[in-house]
């Protein structure tokens, strides 16, 4: 066998979306599970649309991902003399002929055939053929190239998501491969790219299903060996609609800004429309050993944020106190949140983490230790009542003396609440309170510590 050899090849028209993160995550993984090369390629012959920006934004995506490639990024506008190349070969060869239909033409020809209620489609009437008389070239129409398509048979070909699929050659016209002004179009300079990169397996979205048969015959008329096609199905959003780039925040780098990890990403792009048994977690390395183009399913797949949000809350869970800990400062930092001004960033991570799903939730949750909270009126009238006030007092001038841990001040706490013949709560929830802001927060003595004395003291002195 051949060595694998796959590829991505985004158009820079805009970020790189969930939809083409899983086409780049299936690729790459199907060209390491076998020992293969995995191609970038930058398909920005669409002048009008393909930006820097966007180009630059698929490489950060790719890069955030960690779908490092072995060979590239190629750039078709790079490559246009070898495209023109072999338009020219294919012209010489009788694969390919002049146009001269003019733009008027061809909308009379559709708006003919609609009315007719036929397929619109060019009727060859400039493709050479035996015994057929063609009229002089206009001078006043530059022509297109058209790619002499098979009329007869089917084109056909063993998809390894979908089956066979095939497209009878009489519903296929002849394509157009270079514009008027010589540029080449997209399908041609896709056959092109796979056959000059050697690409053995094309993995990529379904919407390209209708272009493939076109590809097929170009290959078959350079004389290159076609690859193996996987298409894979669309993804649904959440609401049940066709994921888009106008969908929402479908952005990989998005998802970054939004919180997530990126082990959590790549986990759950691997599940959508792909499955390994009954797995739910695991990891990159496990993906690449079993990943293989059996087990795409053929039909869509559905989006599901809290699934997400579970296995990034999962693999936040994993994490050293210290990585994350790193994840959450430069997310502090940007909000003007200085963490060298309180309690260690590491204890405080390690206290909340059980309780966030992304590290914004994680970074929002331990702001508390490093700004000065201002607890909400009716938070504090709610529960700083006269009933709890005396024992707030005790708590307060005992823990000059009490060592600084949280067994200790847990004792020192049911201490309080004892002599003065309270429930935990009537001590806990105004504690919590004043010194976070809120009445949800993990153990009140692992949150009294990290607090520090000095702070805890002054703020039960400031509220009672």
């Amino acid at each position: 066998m051949k060595p694998v050899r796959t590829r991505f090849a985004p158009s820079p028209t805009g970020y790189l979306h969930i939809g083409g993160a899983r086409t780049a995550l299936f690729s790459w993984a199907f060209a390491r599970r076998h020992g293969g090369t995995f191609v970038l390629r930058i398909e920005d012959t669409d002048v009008a649309r393909s930006t820097p920006e966007a180009v630059q934004a698929i490489l950060d995506g790719m890069a955030w991902l960690g779908l490092e490639h072995d060979e590239g990024p190629f750039y078709q506008m790079q490559r246009m003399d070898r495209y023109k190349e072999v338009i020219q070969q294919m012209l010489a060869n009788g694969n390919a002929y002049y146009c001269y239909t003019s733009r008027e033409e061809l909308d009379a020809l559709r708006a003919e055939q609609e009315a007719k209620k036929e397929k619109p489609r060019y009727d060859g009437r400039w493709r050479p053929e035996p015994g057929k008389t063609l009229p002089l070239p206009p001078s006043d129409v530059p022509p297109v190239v058209r790619f002499k398509n098979p009329k007869d048979g089917v084109v056909a070909w063993e998809d390894q998501v979908k089956g066979r699929i095939e497209f009878a050659n009489a519903e296929l016209d002849d394509l157009i491969i270079a514009r008027a002004d010589g540029t080449p179009t997209y399908n041609f300079c896709v056959c092109v790219d796979d056959w000059d990169m050697g690409i053995t397996h094309v993995i990529r979205g379904d919407d390209h299903v209708n272009n493939t048969p076109r590809q097929i015959n170009i290959l078959h008329a350079l004389g290159a060996e076609v690859p193996t096609y996987a298409h894979l199905s669309m993804i649904l959003g959440d609401d049940g609609a066709k994921l888009s780039k106008r969908h929402g925040a479908v952005s990989v780098m998005q998802y970054d800004e939004d919180g997530f990890l990126t082990e959590a990403v790549i986990n759950y792009l691997a599940r959508l429309g792909w499955s390994h048994g009954d797995d739910e977690v695991f990891s990159r390395q496990q993906f690449v050993e079993w990943f293989d183009l059996d087990h795409i399913t053929a039909s869509a797949a559905q989006f599901n944020t809290e699934k997400l949000l579970w296995l990034n809350q999962h693999y936040m869970k994993q994490l050293p106190a210290a990585d994350l800990a790193a994840l959450v400062k430069p997310r502090l930092a940007a909000r003007g949140v200085d963490v060298d001004a309180g309690c260690c960033l590491e204890q405080a991570v390690a206290l909340y983490v059980d309780r966030c799903n992304t590290l914004n939730v994680l970074a929002d949750s331990v702001e508390v230790f490093y700004v000065d909270v201002v607890p909400d009126a009716n938070l504090l009238a709610q529960h700083l009542t006269d009933e709890s006030r005396p024992a707030l007092a005790d708590f307060a001038s005992a823990i000059a003396d009490v060592e600084w841990e949280v067994s200790a001040v847990n004792a020192l706490i049911k201490e309080v609440v004892a002599r003065h013949a309270l429930k935990m709560p009537k001590l806990a929830m105004p504690l919590r309170a004043i010194l976070t802001g809120q009445t949800q927060t993990p153990s009140v003595d692992a949150v009294v510590v990290l607090v520090g004395r000095d702070k805890v003291a002054a703020l039960l002195k400031k509220y009672l």
